[in-house]
């Protein structure tokens, strides 16, 4: 039997060692993260009883943000390292997105109670206390929150977690609240202008707004199966590292991501005068070189094609018993190539 007469597609497993290495990972960056907000809020809160300062007291409520998503991320992240089963044969990553929409919808919550008390302070005034004291808790912190932001955000993309890599850049987001907070306390201990305070805390809500919405709409993409650019980008540069004449073309190439897993599928053409096992096993190969590629956990089914007249003047394979017409240059393999229909279609 002939390529010509059936189509052939295959799924790669992952690779269960790095796929328990990875998962361990998110767990433990996810454990950290807990442990830490929950110092900095600490720190925070003692912060603003000691100063009442309302800027302090916003970068605490974002810090109680930061408790509960750091809960919703572990909780989240030991679900999604489930293996896949019958109810859900895709796997359980997606809960990822889910936790990152949480997140957004949580600092964007945030943002509105920060702006509501920075408008009643400016409105109504208060007095800032113990300035010094205050300043030296919110350093610490916003220091900590740093240190802790650019690790997660680091595990997040190793270990391709929107979750993790989200959670991250909120808490980068804290560090630079903190830094507004104490920018804004030096101003009001050198000028003694109280009202500063809150206008550095409207300031913090109104970013907070912005992080808190990019957040969900990344997480909406994902629960949408929107379409991943960057990993057709990396796709496309590992096909054209590991491709063989075997390889005449790709069309439909589609990517997506479902928490840490990369699913991806494809229509491959391959010579229609390959028998089915010779197909099977290029098949094999090619998947696993392309996974490999990738670099991390990943899933893919590609549909093999058997070839036509049309892709001749673009075809290496030699010899061909097939060929209609002669070979005349190599063929676009640039992403909007692989990524549309095919060319007798």
């Amino acid at each position: 039997m002939r390529v010509s007469e059936v189509a052939y597609s295959h799924r790669v497993p992952a690779t269960p060692q790095a796929v328990v290495v990875d998962r361990a990972r998110r767990l433990r960056a996810g454990a950290i993260s807990l442990i830490v907000a929950a110092l900095v809020f600490t720190a925070k809160f003692i912060g603003y009883q000691l100063t009442g300062s309302t800027a302090i007291l916003s970068d605490a409520l974002e810090s109680i943000v930061n408790i509960v998503a750091a809960l919703f991320t572990l909780a989240s992240l030991a679900f999604a390292s489930r293996p896949a089963d019958e109810s859900h044969p895709y796997g359980h990553g997606k809960i990822e997105f889910l936790s990152s929409g949480f997140e957004g919808g949580l600092i964007a919550f945030a943002a509105l109670i920060i702006l509501y008390q920075a408008a009643e302070a400016l409105w109504f005034g208060h007095q800032l206390m113990a300035i010094d004291q205050g300043l030296v808790l919110v350093i610490g912190a916003g220091v900590a929150n740093a240190l802790l932001g650019f690790f997660l955000v680091r595990v997040g993309r190793r270990t391709h977690s929107p979750a993790i890599e989200a959670d991250g850049q909120h808490v980068i987001t804290d560090f630079w609240t903190s830094a507004g907070v104490v920018v804004g306390l030096v101003l009001v201990r050198l000028t003694g202008w109280q009202e500063l305070d809150p206008l550095v805390a409207i300031a913090v809500g109104g970013n907070l707004a912005i992080v808190g919405a990019r957040l969900t709409r990344r997480a909406v993409g994902g629960l949408l199966d929107e379409s991943d650019r960057p990993l057709l980008a990396k796709l496309t540069s590992v096909i054209q590292q590991v491709r063989t004449p075997g390889v005449i073309a790709i069309h439909r190439l589609r990517a997506i991501r479902s928490g840490g897993v990369a699913h991806f599928d494809a229509h491959v053409v391959v010579p229609r005068f390959w028998s089915v096992a010779q197909a099977h096993d290029f098949s094999d190969g090619f998947e696993l070189a392309i996974q490999k590629g990738v670099g991390q956990d990943a899933e893919c089914i590609f549909h093999l094609d058997p070839c036509r007249s049309v892709y001749c003047p673009t075809c290496h394979v030699e010899p061909c018993p097939v060929r209609a017409h002669p070979f005349v240059a190599d063929r676009d393999w640039s992403l909007p190539t692989l990524t549309g229909e095919a060319p007798d279609e």
